[in-house]
């Protein structure tokens, strides 16, 4: 599998046999992303959770793609009454095999609401995904705190690359995502969902400075790594 950043919380995952995932496909508003939304071409989308910078642009991804999305069943709900053809609803714990692979919707510490015309929506509760797909497992936390069952994933799967948020003040900040990463046990962490915005400026290379040699690496803006 092709993986590749484009910002804040944004991957794309690229499988050998042609199909495509999108994670949380914020584009529209996201300064740092290479993505243009309208040229966007996809066959899944993933949504750990239902802020703005999260759901981003998946309305409009996916009707233009007939994508489906996998998420949370409030956000699928939500994404099926504006229009979106095709939905799989998850929940906390659950797992799912789908043709690229296997889908584990994994608890994670945050909020979950979406703003229509003025009113709050509740959209579920937030989930990290674990991906199981052509012998590799990637796990994206999506916004968290650091939790102590990180623990468990890392004792229950042989993690091979973690995106994990750095922010701070909305999430964990560098050194709560190390404490996470050592938890995880992951062979490679990449940080995500920092210096979006000023409130969650960051420095990367600090983080990755608090994980063993060769653990923790920084994906620039439109990198691809091959797993």
């Amino acid at each position: 599998m092709k993986i590749t950043y484009h910002g804040h919380s944004v991957l794309s995952i690229v499988m050998k046999d042609g199909q495509k995932l999108l994670f949380d496909p914020f584009i529209t508003g996201n300064s740092l992303t290479d993505l243009i939304a309208d040229e966007v071409k996809t066959d899944w989308i993933l949504v750990t959770h239902g802020h703005s910078d999260h759901i981003g642009d998946m309305i409009p991804i996916a009707k233009r793609n007939d994508a489906t999305v996998i998420s949370i069943v409030e956000i699928c709900n939500f994404a099926e009454k504006n229009g979106v053809q095709k939905t799989h609803g998850m929940n906390i714990g659950g797992k799912f095999d789908f043709p690229f692979g296997r889908v584990k919707m994994v608890q994670a510490y945050h909020s979950s609401g979406y703003e229509v015309n003025g009113q709050m929506l509740y959209m579920g509760e937030p989930a990290g995904f674990i991906l199981q797909a052509e012998g590799k497992t990637i796990y994206h936390a999506g916004d968290t705190a650091y939790f102590g069952d990180m623990a468990f994933l890392g004792e229950t799967f042989e993690i091979d690359l973690a995106f994990l948020p750095i922010g701070d003040n909305f999430t964990m900040g560098p050194s709560d995502a190390a404490i996470a990463a050592k938890r995880l046990k992951a062979k490679h962490v990449v940080p995500i969902h920092y210096n979006t915005f000023p409130v969650i400026k960051q420095d990367p290379e600090a983080f990755v400075q608090l994980l063993p040699e060769n653990v923790g690496t920084i994906m620039t803006v439109g990198e691809t790594i091959e797993l």
